[in-house]
Order: structure tokens, then sequence, then C-alpha cells
């Protein structure tokens, strides 16, 4: 059966006192949007919908940015979450296969709970993910028969006996695309905030002869966020979750509590990340890599036997090689340096290729900005690059040639080759006495004046 995902995300979020919409405020580097976008994407999508409201123009770029295939939808007044999947229904006519609901501000679902509320769809017509709270609060509540979900009630219209009812719903919703509109359809308004809820089709589906049930999962699944205090909640348990699978996966943590992953990373097993490391997204480390202290990293791949830092950047684009080396201050930008390249100290490396086993000596920059375009480097195998090189791109210095220290290089250097560009040095004999002897003197006399 195909699925279709319908991700709501019009909602402005007003205690997040912020003209970013809502959805977007990121967790572990990117839009809580995506979180969920990605979650869904476990159950191999055929349509994504994303509803958008507030600030719509700033989501659909989101949107578009991670999934060019997604249709983003307006919904121009918020009148509930029925009214909200109801604007989804156009873009999803004639879809026969099931639609899941989620919630761009819901980051934490994860890929097996939606798996396991498909296994459920097989036997249901309409399945809602629930979770046990140890404060119920103002959530709705699940009310059960068994297996059967008879109906869910929100708050403001629950009774006390229903009330102390602790199954709550999450409002993620699965079943069938049509069935899914025609009893949002028929949702009504008649309730205490006089919105059009999503959780009514349940009674609806059952005075219809449809069943109803619900999949739990862990409250912190559930995790909505409304407010920045409750973002930065989100984060924290992210990063939680991220560094106890780590771990368990076998890569080396020392502090853990100190290292910051995103959403998207990968970290092979026995690569060791020292503390105060910082990931951005798109990055991948190999098993038996080494990230030293204060290093961050972004949209980049680390082979094995790799080592960066400590105090390294590695920018979008970075590909080290197998046993290459990044010492402190080194920031790495587009560049592929092969295996055993070795760049130690206080460089910067930004389109480029780095030919196998050379090494490029402390404060060597590749000019690789004109002001309009980019140029590329392109420095062979087995080079030696001489400390204070400017290479000066578009250049290529050739398998086996060096630079003298100090060198600017605009020129292609030959194989094997030696380049030397700089001044020739001269030394004055007593230069350097008689002159600080005159500016003394200068000084003292300057001083007598005042």
């Amino acid at each position: 059966m195909p699925v279709a995902l319908i991700v709501l995300a019009a909602g402005k979020g007003t205690r997040m006192n912020s003209d970013l919409p809502k959805v977007l405020h990121p967790v572990a580097g990117e839009a809580m949007l995506i979180h969920a976008m990605a979650a869904g994407a476990a159950l191999d999508p055929a349509r994504v919908v994303v509803v958008a409201g507030h600030g719509a123009e700033a989501v659909r770029t989101a949107v578009l940015a991670h999934d060019p295939e997604a249709q983003v939808v307006i919904q121009a007044e918020q009148l509930g979450t029925a009214h909200a999947v109801a604007q989804a229904a156009p873009a999803l006519d004639g879809f026969a296969g099931d639609a899941v609901v989620l919630y761009g501000d819901t980051p934490f679902i994860r890929p097996e709970t939606l798996a396991r509320m498909a296994q459920a769809r097989a036997r249901h017509d309409i399945v809602v993910l629930g979770f046990e709270a140890a404060d119920p609060g103002r959530y709705g509540r699940l009310v059960m028969a068994d297996d059967d979900l008879e109906r869910i009630v929100e708050f403001k219209d629950a009774t006390e006996a229903e009330r102390a009812i602790t199954l709550c719903n999450s409002g993620v919703v699965m079943a069938a695309a049509p069935v899914l509109f025609d009893l949002v359809e028929a949702v009504g308004n008649d309730n205490a905030a006089g919105e059009y809820y999503l959780t009514d089709i349940v009674t609806l589906a059952r005075a219809r002869g449809l069943s109803a049930t619900a999949v739990t999962c862990a409250e912190a699944e559930t995790l909505g966020v409304n407010s920045r205090a409750e973002l930065a909640g989100a984060e924290a348990a992210f990063q939680a979750r991220a560094r106890a699978e780590a771990l368990e996966t076998g890569v080396t943590l020392p502090a853990p509590e100190t290292v910051h992953f995103a959403r998207d990373t990968v970290v092979g097993r026995d690569a060791l990340i020292e503390p105060y490391v910082v990931f951005g997204p798109g990055v991948t480390v190999e098993s038996g890599a080494l990230i030293r202290s204060f290093s961050h990293l972004e949209g980049c791949h680390v082979s094995r036997g790799a080592v960066v830092g400590p105090y390294a950047r590695l920018r979008p684009g970075a590909e080290l090689s197998e046993d290459v080396r990044i010492g402190n201050f080194v920031e790495i930008k587009n560049a592929l340096l092969a295996e055993g390249a070795k760049v130690n100290h206080l460089s910067y490396i930004g389109d480029a290729e780095i030919g196998e086993g050379s090494n490029i000596g402390a404060g060597t920059v590749t000019c690789n900005y004109d002001g309009v375009f980019k140029h590329r480097t392109t420095i062979g195998k087995g080079v030696f690059i001489g400390s204070d090189t400017m290479l000066v791109a578009p250049v290529t210095v050739g398998d086996g040639a060096m630079t003298g220290s100090g060198s600017v290089i605009s020129r292609d250097v030959e194989p094997g080759a030696l380049a030397l560009a700089r001044a020739r040095q001269e030394n004055k004999p007593g230069f350097a006495t008689r002159f600080f002897a005159r500016l003394r003197a200068l000084k003292s006399q300057m001083g007598k004046g005042a």
C-alpha cells in the first residue's frame, strides 16, 4: 500500500517570540520540520504534502531544499487540525493509499513507531499514536475498550473520569487517504474552542462501522516544541539520545556530554571523538578516525585512520581519505585530500585537490576567490609545500614538486621542480643599530618638548 505524508506546519508559534516560523527553529542543526519529514521518510512515502501557513515562503524553501518532490499547500486561516488536514486533500486527489498525519513541531517520532502504526493499519481502519503521560495535563485522552479506540476527548471537553485517563493523544494518525479526507470533511466545530479537531474522526469512524485502535510510544517521542525553553529541552533530549546511541554502537566518547551531534551525523565503530567537538549537518566519520577536541565539522567525510584537530574546521565538501592528517587551526572547504596527505598547522585549503602523501606547510593558503569566481588548486602526489606559501588559483603543482617557504605561486609548477617566488634578501650591516638610535633620540627630544 503506498503511503502519503501530511505534515502540519502552519502554526505561528506565538510563544517562540520569533519572526521565524516555529517549525523552522533548529534542533541538532536542522529545522524541526525536517526532523519530522525525515522520520516519515522511513515509510518510503510516495507523496509528501506539507501544510504551511505563517511564514509559508520560508517553509516552502526549507521543504523543497530537503525534498524537491514534496508539495506545499497553504492553510490561510488556522481553524484547527482537521481544517489543516483538509487543505492537503486537493494535492492528494485520487491517491488511494494510506495517509499519515505528522506535525512539524514534533521532531522525535521514531521510524520504528511509524512502522508499528503501519502494521496496525493492516487490521484497523484508523490508527492513532498514543503515549502514557507522566503528567497528562491538558493532553487529549484516548478512551479504549481492549484493543479498540472508542473516542478521543480533548481536555477542555473531558469529564473528570476522562481526565483521569493517562493514555494521551499525540495527534499522529494513519488511515486510508480517501477515508481520512471523507471523515475530515464531516468534522464540525461544536466544542469549547470552536475549532475543527482531527481527533473527532475517531467518533465519526466508529459511527460508520469503521474500526480504530491506538499504538503507543515513549512520551519523549511525542515532545512538542512551543517555546524557547522547550526548544532547548528538545535539543538536550536529542543530544542525550544521540550520545547514547553512539556509545552503544562502539564510538568512544571520553566526555559525551560535551559532544554535539547533528540529526544526520554518522560515526563508525572505534572512532574516537574527543571532548568539545561539534558536528553540523552532513558529516560521516568512518571507523577508526580520530576527531580531536574543539573541532567543528559540517558537510564532510572523514575516512578510516584520519586525524582531525584539535581546533580544526571542516566545511562542506571536505573529503579526507584514509590516514589524512588535519592539524590545529586548519580549515578545509570543498577539497579532496588523498591518502596520507598532511595539513598540520594554521592553513586554509579551499577548492583544492591534494595528492597522496603530500605535505602542506604551516600558514599555507589556497587563494581561491578573485572577488567574483572561485578557482581550483591542484597539488599532485608527494608534493612538499613550504610554510607560508600562497597558491593563487587556478594553479597546479605537479607530482614530487616543492615550493620555497614564503612563496606566492601564481603559475603552474612542473613535476619535480622547486618553485621560488619571493624577493631576494638583502642584509645591511649596522642599519638596525643606527636606525633605532635615531628613533630613540627623536623620542627623547619630543619628550623634552612636551
